[in-house]
């Protein structure tokens, strides 16, 4: 069992509060998704159950942890920086019990992860894997160690079909217990028993969190019914009240007439009684007052993301070519290996293209191939959003400075409109971007391609750092998107509601999957 005891953190910059008050008690079999917005906290709160001291350099936390016998294994959103240049087998290494593994288990852990079954000894740099394959090294490591409690955050990012798929069977296999943070909703919608939803409500300025011991789509059908029988019950009682305020205000007013048009003569007789009635309905008020204290709070959650992306100058005639690639070898990025070979792709139009593949097969490498022709060409205004956010931010400067390039005060005031509309804090907007979450940075991107009128856009992964909650709106913003979209993506929703073509690349090239 995992205790977690009133856990309150603060931001230490803007002073916000991220969580308050949380409190919750795991068991062996939780599978316990971690839901919210970016920039909500999920990853600090994940951090701080682990290690505490992991926040400390932009956070305060206090709370208990009551950890009794379990083992903690935490899997990081991003490879830490102190083991990026580490090769793959000095990052084994590192744990203990990796000498422990016999040459069966080893094995059997090569075939779960689909990798060779040397991968432990490779001398291949972490930083040069596939995000992917980032991921399966961390995961293969932290399951030597035999942890009895999964941090994990986002642990679905960036990994193939095969290993999202034993992910899957991991989680609802696994015994003890599993507290994650994922944006693939098939994943969650699979998997969780357990959600844990953290919201920033009243613009951010209270911290509030929902914590339900059912699987993710129950919660969500019962808290929209919840929310709309509270909503109805809510506008029903603020009618009536209207209606009764209405006829008291009526016969207030009518006694009040009466009271200034009475003769001296009728002041002893009816002037009383009409006083006495004054008195009775002023009593009357007071009570409804004190009554009204008691009704019904419209229902406060927060709301997904507002956004829209390209309108009509975006639109690409259906005959124009927007791409015709063709290539004998695709090698890797340092040039010492061959990925693929007899690539060919071609798109027309507003065509919405996906490749697929296993980890490690080439996908991003070929992506930025395209991004670097189209983004030259003049006929097409191309826009790319690439797996490591950090190859197109600068994450020294804050959003508003980063997408107001020409320094304009209403430009800058523009910015800080649509940033709102993103569920940007005006402190979130000042920070620098190395502070903001993941989905907060892809937002950034989103931002500036809106903002450039692009027609063209090139997208690695596009939905990884985008919550439950977000990611419909995001998913239908680029299926409304008028222009191109050629996309690398392993989330299922997303193949499915926005691409028209999907291409699997392999060794012997790229292959269309079949509807």
């Amino acid at each position: 069992m995992l205790q977690i005891k009133k856990v309150s953190i603060t931001h230490k910059k803007d002073l916000r509060t991220i969580v308050q008050d949380f409190s919750c008690v795991f068991n062996d079999g939780d599978k316990a998704v971690i839901i919210g917005e970016e920039g909500n906290g999920k990853s600090t709160l994940l951090k701080w159950i682990y290690d505490p001291e992991l926040i400390e350099s932009y956070a305060s936390g206090e709370g208990e942890r009551i950890i009794n016998k379990e083992r903690l294994g935490y899997l990081p959103q991003e490879l830490p920086a102190e083991d990026a240049e580490k090769t793959v087998y000095e990052y084994f290494c590192q744990e203990a019990l990796f000498w422990d593994q016999s040459p069966k288990e080893l094995y059997q852990l090569s075939r779960s992860f689909h990798v060779p079954e040397d991968f432990f000894y490779s001398e291949q740099v972490m930083n040069t894997l596939s995000g992917g394959e980032k991921i399966k090294v961390q995961m293969m490591r932290l399951m030597m160690a035999s942890p009895t409690v999964l941090l994990l955050d986002e642990p679905s990012n960036d990994i193939d079909m095969q290993t999202l798929e034993w992910l899957e069977r991991m989680i609802l296999e696994w015994p003890y217990i599993v507290i994650y943070i994922s944006h693939d909703e098939a994943l969650i919608e699979k998997t969780a028993n357990k959600v844990i939803h953290a919201e920033q409500i009243r613009r951010k300025t209270q911290s509030r969190y929902t914590i339900a011991n059912m699987p993710y789509l129950q919660y969500i059908g019962e808290r929209q019914n919840l929310f709309t029988r509270q909503e109805n019950l809510a506008l029903n009682e603020r009618r009536e009240k209207k209606i009764r305020d209405e006829k008291i205000r009526r016969i207030e007013q009518s006694v009040a007439s009466k009271l200034d048009n009475i003769s001296k003569a009728e002041r002893d007789g009816p002037g009383r009684l009409l006083k006495k009635k004054m008195k009775a309905v002023k009593s009357m008020e007071k009570r409804f007052a004190r009554e009204d204290e008691d009704m019904t709070q419209m229902p406060e959650q927060e709301s997904a993301i507002f956004f829209k992306l390209g309108d009509k100058s975006a639109e690409i005639p259906s005959r124009k070519i927007i791409l015709d690639y063709a290539q004998d070898k695709l090698f890797s990025a340092d040039g010492g290996k061959t990925l693929a070979e007899n690539i060919s792709l071609q798109v027309r139009g507003a065509e919405k293209i996906c490749i697929v593949g296993k980890n490690g097969v080439g996908k991003t490498t070929l992506l930025r191939k395209i991004a670097e022709i189209l983004m030259a060409r003049e006929d097409i205004c191309t826009e790319y959003m690439p797996q490591n956010y950090e190859e197109m931010l600068d994450m020294k400067i804050s959003p508003v400075e980063f997408l107001n390039i020409s320094g304009d005060k209403q430009e800058d005031t523009k910015i800080r409109t649509f940033l709102g509309a993103l569920k940007y804090t005006a402190d979130e907007m000042n920070h620098p971007i190395a502070e903001l979450s993941g989905g907060q940075k892809a937002k950034v991107l989103l931002l500036k391609m809106s903002m450039s009128g692009a027609n063209v856009l090139i997208l690695d992964e596009p939905t990884r750092n985008f919550s439950p909650l977000s990611g419909p709106v995001i998913r239908r913003m680029l299926s409304e998107f008028p222009g191109a979209i050629i996309s690398i993506s392993h989330d299922r929703k997303y193949i499915h509601e926005v691409c028209d073509v999907v291409y699997e690349l392999t060794k012997d090239g790229l292959l269309q999957w079949k509807n």
